[in-house]
């Protein structure tokens, strides 16, 4: 049976970590989540991605340390290679999606479980969502460039070296969650209906909207600007983008394809 799950309804993928009991991932584990997120890249029905946990213990408890103490004699190094290999395929797969991303954050997100929710393009959380960086207690690195794509530096060294959570409060106050809600079932319906409201926009405008947002991070403000204009012009050519105009014009919905 498998522990990653993946359900596609009104154009929305919900992608279901579910190895219980919470999510520490394995080799195998990062293998499955990297073939779910190849299906949902390639599917171009699907307009947006939901990440989530089906456990209510963690959203996931990163690295399985199970398997890092059992890397053992001549091939340990080898094998540890391989599994930061994956871990670097799958987060490299989820900030490169073609599609938009949320992550639903229901309880902890420790280590590469944090890294996993700050690849996507949007958090939303309960007051159980955490987040830690606890991989200098374990003899590791890792996680904090990650994570400085949306927190201080002070707030991540803080993490870093003191393996102390990131509690929802602090999450939502520096943005790094976009927002808190009471409860797990508000959260879910909350996210779902966010991601609804994603999916009946045009896919090429989001796709090329993704694109543009991720190919200017990186670069100073003008020549980052005008990455997105680049885009903007091939948006405008399409008949999406005339469509969208068009119902504007005459005050309907519009019907988009895609094109």
């Amino acid at each position: 049976m498998s522990d990653v799950l993946l359900d596609t309804a009104d154009r929305v993928a919900v992608l279901t970590l579910d190895r219980a009991p919470v999510n520490a991932l394995s080799s195998a584990f990062y293998s499955e989540i990297s073939t779910a997120l190849e299906r949902v890249a390639r599917d171009d029905s699907v307009h947006v991605l939901v990440l989530r946990s089906a456990s209510r213990k963690a959203f996931c408890a990163g690295a399985d340390i199970t398997e890092l103490a059992g890397l053992t004699g001549p091939a340990a190094e080898e094998a540890d290679v391989r599994r930061q290999e994956l871990a670097r395929r799958v987060f490299g797969q989820l900030l490169g999606l073609p599609q938009p991303s949320i992550a639903v954050v229901d309880g902890p997100a420790i280590g590469a479980g944090a890294v996993i929710a700050s690849c996507c393009d949007m958090r939303m959380g309960s007051p159980r969502a955490g987040f830690v960086l606890p991989e200098v207690n374990v003899g590791r690195c890792g996680g904090g460039r990650h994570l400085m794509r949306h927190l201080p530096q002070g707030v991540v060294r803080r993490m870093y070296f003191t393996a102390t959570p990131l509690i929802s409060e602090e999450a939502l106050r520096y943005g790094f969650l976009d927002s808190v809600y009471d409860d797990s079932e508000a959260l879910a319906d909350a996210a779902l209906e966010r991601a609804r409201g994603i999916a009946a926009k045009s896919p090429v405008a989001l796709r090329l909207g993704k694109a543009a947002l991720n190919e200017s991070e990186p670069l100073p403000v003008q020549e980052g600007y005008a990455v997105e204009q680049r885009y903007t012009l091939r948006l405008a050519r399409t008949d999406d983008a005339r469509e969208a105009l068009a119902a504007r014009r005459e005050k309907r919905a519009p019907a988009f394809t895609g094109q």
